[in-house]
């Protein structure tokens, strides 16, 4: 009987995994820094920066469940590999972008090959690791990784910024997509379902038409507040994801198997990441304008003041996944939100900067469990020829939750 036990193989191979997790993550957030001086260089209009700045998500959005899905049925390596290829390469292209346009461009192939990689590197991972606790412990790896991006992007962007031209930024990614291409062969395995049939292009045309708008509708609704246009495209695409859903529904092969869904487990897990991405994402964003226009930080000491909430979202990330095994996942999850929720009072508090510091790094504390745990339980629920599916579906949420954070609690904040 084979064992369900990683070997060094699989742990190095996580390796491989976690570091374009964490370098897709430092892409998101060094742009916020090199924009001014682009936009400047490039003559960008307002509109231009605009496009600049989300074309990224949107397609990221609306790509994973499309790809996620494409790595069930075709593999899931060469999927990687290939989104990795895409994302390399389009990062040099940015880096050496000529015009809005050409940067524009660069930005939404990189948004499509970001959608390869995430759900792909979560899909893998669950092969990889069968045992539950090591796959635990994986998965909190992984997301120690994706979530210190956060803070490593501003840090290293501003040292890039000080010292090359804008462009810099952008080749973070390429040496270790290109060590993903040449080890992610070696070292990771295939897997792929082999009685899938082929896509439903009209699932794949309603998808993306659903996600999209909702994406672009909330994050409009946020910066400008009430406006026909996203409202429109908000409530478009909502009609059009139920037109989606039904489509999955009368399938003998949907892109989106919805009977995930009946998984208690996954559905709780899934409701759970969404609610706390839209807590996090939300008081992030609103803690680094803080830091930047209120309290006149400069990026890389904003980037430094960042640190410390990354260090505990990492501890946190290793050590849930280890007490789950001993004390039911429930009290570790709640235990955690009462740290959230402490670090939450902390900052409404705050009249300095190192009262926000603290307690942005008490809520990642406290709301790593929740996340490490909800993505371990999403991918364990799922059948071994869904995990693509299941991880692309959890990846979505995650930017819809994130989406919806900003619109709600982004719209708060600016209203008092």
């Amino acid at each position: 009987m084979e064992s369900n036990t990683a070997t060094r193989r699989e742990w190095a191979g996580l390796a491989v995994l976690a570091l374009p997790t964490l370098l897709v993550s430092v892409d998101v957030f060094v742009l916020l820094l090199a924009l001014p001086r682009l936009s400047q260089e490039l003559h960008a209009s307002s509109i231009q920066q605009l496009w600049i700045s989300d074309i990224y998500g949107f397609l990221l959005a609306g790509f994973l469940v499309t790809i996620g899905t494409l790595g069930d049925r075709i593999g899931r390596r060469p999927v990687l590999l290939a989104g990795a290829s895409a994302f390399g390469a389009a990062s040099v292209l940015a880096a050496y972008a000529s015009s809005p346009a050409t940067l524009i461009a660069a930005r939404a192939t990189l948004g499509v090959a970001g959608a390869a990689l995430s759900p792909s590197t979560l899909a893998l991972i669950g092969t990889m690791f069968r045992q539950p606790r090591q796959r635990a412990t994986a998965i909190g790896v992984w997301m120690a990784c994706f979530m210190s991006g956060a803070a490593i992007g501003p840090l290293a962007g501003g040292v890039m910024l000080a010292h090359f031209w804008w462009g810099s930024v952008f080749l973070l990614a390429v040496p270790t997509m290109a060590l993903l291409l040449i080890l992610g062969p070696v070292l990771l395995p295939e897997y792929r379902d082999a009685g899938a049939r082929r896509l439903d292009l009209g699932s794949v045309a309603l998808s993306l038409a659903a996600i999209l708008p909702v994406v672009y509708g909330l994050t409009e609704l946020a910066r400008a507040g009430w406006r026909p246009l996203p409202a429109l495209a908000l409530a478009a695409g909502i009609a059009l994801g139920v037109v989606f859903v039904r489509r999955q529904r009368s399938l003998p092969e949907p892109l989106l198997d919805l009977r995930l869904l009946r998984n208690r487990s996954f559905t709780a897990a899934m409701g759970g990441m969404t609610l706390s991405t839209m807590l996090t994402g939300a008081v992030m964003l609103l803690v680094t304008q803080y830091f930047e226009l209120v309290r006149g930080v400069s990026p890389v000491r904003s980037g430094l003041c960042m640190l410390p909430a990354a260090v505990m979202m990492t501890v946190s990330s290793l050590i849930a996944p280890r007490l789950a095994l001993r004390v039911r996942p429930a009290y570790v999850i709640a235990a955690g939100l009462v740290v959230a929720i402490a670090g939450l009072l902390l900052i409404s508090q705050a009249s300095g900067l190192t009262p926000v510091v603290a307690g942005w790094a008490l809520i990642t504390l406290g709301s790593g469990p929740m996340v490490v745990l909800s993505v371990d339980m999403v991918i364990g629920a799922a059948p071994p020829a869904r995990a693509g599916s299941a991880a692309a579906l959890n990846e979505t949420g995650s930017q819809l939750g994130f989406a919806l954070g900003i619109a709600i609690l982004g719209s708060i904040a600016s209203a008092i």
